[in-house]
């Protein structure tokens, strides 16, 4: 259990996913709430408050950075298909290959693009060199050319000018792009929950530049192995690999 703790699961992840893995052995199953108590008030010492520092976030860095970021950064973007013309199959998650990005935003003026597939959880990320629209497309297109194309057929953002020259990015990639309305962050609201994740990995002032990609894709990958209560206690990584299975 202390293990799982300390790769950012939830009581509740573990507790669930505990029960299916094992479904007819009590014996190997435990409650959150047990494990909640045991934590609070039966661990003592040093891995109490190391286990304790990993579980859930605050409310307070579940905030977007849409709350603070100044307005000037918004509403820049030219000829873009609203949120509300997506098919309904992306709107219900009835296929996969849809995604939600944005930036999640660090010191010294550092960012990575955070990606999550709408019907999955599953996540990547993508090292920037800065947020300029020439290089978040262009790190964009390098990502989106690693997946099968049945694996990435929409993306949805925010209207951050970062994504000014979405018209590039379509056009290489054929994937089509989806804006939020102005000030409307919350549409995009799987990445936005993601983002909130990720926060347990990377707090508010770190800086975001100093990490590599294959950093980067370890994070992701921890993150993807977390069981989901939404994804009924299995996790992203096995969510995708069956939709990659699929479409073999």
């Amino acid at each position: 259990m202390a293990d799982r703790l300390q790769r950012q699961w939830s009581p509740e992840q573990i507790a669930g996913w505990l029960k299916r893995e094992h479904p007819h052995d009590e014996r190997n199953q435990v409650s959150h709430e047990t494990i909640y108590r045991s934590l609070f008030i039966q661990a003592r010492g040093a891995l109490k408050k190391e286990l304790l520092a990993h579980l859930r976030r605050t409310r307070a860095m579940r905030r977007s950075r849409h709350y603070t970021q100044k307005a000037e950064d918004h509403g820049r973007i030219t000829d873009a298909i609203s949120i509300r013309e997506r098919p309904a199959t992306v709107q219900d998650r009835a296929l996969p290959g849809h995604w939600e990005g944005d930036l999640l935003c660090g010191s010294k003026n550092s960012q990575i693009a955070t990606l999550v597939e709408r019907q999955t959880r599953y996540v990547m990320l993508v090292k920037l060199r800065s947020k300029d629209t020439g290089s978040v497309v262009n790190a964009l297109i390098k990502q989106a050319r690693k997946l099968p194309t049945v694996l990435y057929q929409s993306l949805t953002w925010d209207r951050g000018k970062e994504l000014a020259d979405h018209k590039r990015f379509m056009l290489a990639t054929d994937i089509q792009v989806y804006f939020c309305d102005p000030q409307h962050p919350w549409q995009r609201g799987t990445n936005e929950n993601t983002n909130g994740l990720l926060r347990q990995y990377f707090p508010k002032g770190t800086d975001l530049s100093a990490y590599t990609q294959a950093e980067l894709d370890a994070v992701a990958g921890r993150l993807n192995e977390r069981p989901r209560k939404t994804l009924d206690y299995e996790t992203p990584a096995q969510r995708f690999q069956q939709a990659v299975a699929s479409t073999g």
